[in-house]
């Protein structure tokens, strides 16, 4: 008897899961995802390098003039490379939905802008 009580209390109410890609939850606070950079921000230190578990953050170039390639599809969203960094340059986003056609798009890279030179 119990069962069938289940049955219609559970067909009365409203499901639990979402339908998936065309309904979205926003993700609640603190949610491991993916990392950003605020290039201007970085001094170069490697500190990030040097932390990530999955290598999925290279510098190239050196301190100030360095840039960073960060492959998301090597990183496990641990979020260490977000609590090392010194200056705050890396943060975490919201967007842990991550979804790509092929592994080129996986690859970031986060360059400086060219200044201009005023004479």
């Amino acid at each position: 008897m119990a069962m069938e009580d289940d049955m219609f209390r559970n067909l009365k109410e409203k499901p639990v899961t979402i339908q998936f890609p065309y309904e979205h939850v926003e993700p609640v606070e603190g949610v491991r995802a993916k990392v950003s950079w605020d290039i201007d921000k970085c001094i170069g230190c490697r500190l990030c390098v040097t932390i990530c578990p999955g290598n999925a953050i290279q510098l190239v170039g050196r301190g100030r003039q360095a840039e960073i390639k960060y492959n998301v599809g090597r990183c496990i969203l641990c979020g260490e490379c977000v609590d090392v960094c010194p200056t705050k340059a890396i943060y975490a986003t919201k967007e842990f939905e991550i979804v790509f056609n092929n592994r080129r798009g996986m690859i970031t890279h986060f360059r400086r802008k060219k200044r201009k030179r005023t004479s």
